[in-house]
């Protein structure tokens, strides 16, 4: 056995077994499987290794030669000084050559690198952060405002958009009544587009008191199918006329925004500002997250694992063949020189990713950035129920298909660059 260290990340352990290593290691597995086995004429454990040898020779072979390849593989490692830990990838086969004499195999290996990223503040680029103004608080502060006005009866007599019309309606298609098309004293909010297209645009200029029929067609994407497409009749009547009273801005207004008995208008503000901030800090960072991530990559070199390299070209390739069409994978299919590009483009884009991936697990560590399995569970019930999905199928889904992982790593990748960059905000 032999072991050559290709480079801080990968390894070969080169075996080589002779016909009388193998033929004795055959006898210790024939031996032990006629303990084991069960045949017709004999006592179970009282079976003829020679019996045993003729009925499971192949078996016996694959079986001694898996646990010589065990043991000098483990030799191997222990020659090399790895432990078994910091092996990172399944280790492959690159050779297995069955001589007439001796059997002769290549095992390659793949390590976790040590990776150095002393200095790694360098890499973060200058942020300027923007500045909030009174104007931006304030029209924020306006604008919750108007989300908890309480509506109040008005003495207008015409309604108008922005209004909140309380209606008697009812509805009929073809002159049929139709189910569930009646209200009374409904309060529609005039301009906020809740109803049928073309329904609250007939309210507006209608009198307290006027009684009008209005007529809409049903969209055709309608949820109800027997509706969808129709054109329906509606009575309606207005009662009477309502409009949204603003609160004022001020402590009253704080505490029941910020659901706190002691709040005032000022905190309100604080709060508003550090929420106009944060918005604002996603958008300046989104392009600044990118060249850190460049920086990064410039920065630190090591040596990488190639056999979890040629696993993410292998996803790469993947990816980039299903968003391409038929005439396209044809083409490259029949173009040695096209495929070979693919490939090489690939492996360069598996090479960056593997190795930010390792930068970003070693500064994680540094700046004591960790994310729970609950934590990744929450998000992704969030996104899963704001998209209208079922949160426990996504879940399961990512179980199934091993991206949680993924999924955690993407978290702890975004939460490190926005405080790396946070260091350089100003």
């Amino acid at each position: 056995m032999k072991t050559e260290r290709l480079n801080e990340a990968n390894a070969l352990i080169k075996i080589e077994l002779s016909n009388d290593i193998i033929d004795a290691k055959k006898e210790q597995v024939a031996k032990k499987l006629a303990k084991q086995v069960k045949v017709d004429g004999f006592r179970k454990g009282k079976v003829p290794v020679a019996i045993v040898k003729k009925m499971y020779a192949k078996e016996i072979e694959k079986e001694a030669i898996d646990e010589l390849i065990k043991e000098e593989y483990e030799a191997g490692l222990k020659e090399l000084g790895i432990n078994v830990e910091d092996v990172i990838a399944e280790p492959i086969f690159t050779k297995f050559d069955r001589g007439e004499t001796t059997t002769e195999i290549e095992i390659k290996v793949s390590l976790k690198p040590k990776v150095n990223v002393d200095g790694y503040e360098e890499a973060i680029p200058e942020v300027e952060l923007p500045k909030i103004t009174d104007e931006e608080i304030n029209e924020r502060i306006n604008e919750y405002a108007k989300n908890v006005a309480e509506p109040v009866d008005s003495d207008k007599e015409e309604a108008q958009n922005g209004d909140i019309a309380v209606i008697d309606f009812e509805g009929y298609i073809n002159g049929e009544k139709m189910e569930n098309g009646s209200a009374k004293n409904y309060e529609l909010e005039l301009g906020s587009n809740t109803f049928i297209p073309g329904f609250e645009d007939q309210i507006v200029g209608m009198k307290v008191g006027e009684e009008k029929e209005i007529k809409v067609t049903f969209p055709k994407e309608y949820g109800a199918k027997e509706i969808a497409g129709k054109e329906a009749t509606f009575k309606v009547k207005l009662n009477k006329i309502k409009e949204k009273k603003i609160p004022e801005i001020n402590d009253d207004l704080a505490k029941k925004l910020l659901q706190k008995d002691d709040a005032t208008i000022e905190d309100l503000k604080e709060d508003i500002q550090k929420e106009l901030l944060n918005k604002k800090k996603m958008e300046v960072f989104a392009p600044k997250k990118d060249e850190l991530v460049k920086n990064l990559l410039e920065k630190f070199d090591f040596d990488l694992p190639d056999l979890v390299v040629d696993k993410e070209a292998e996803i790469v390739i993947n990816q980039k063949v299903q968003g391409m069409s038929e005439e396209e994978i044809k083409e490259i299919t029949e173009n040695e020189e096209k495929l070979k590009q693919l490939r090489e483009e690939a492996k360069k884009e598996a090479q960056e990713k593997v190795k930010l991936t390792f930068i970003i697990d070693e500064l994680a560590k540094k700046e004591n950035i960790e994310v729970d399995d609950q934590e990744v569970l929450q998000i992704i019930y969030y996104q899963a129920i704001m998209q209208g999905q079922n949160a426990e199928e996504v879940y399961k889904y990512y179980q199934e298909n091993n991206l949680i992982p993924a999924i955690k790593m993407n978290i702890i990748e975004d939460r490190l660059l926005t405080t790396l960059l946070d260091k350089k905000a100003k």
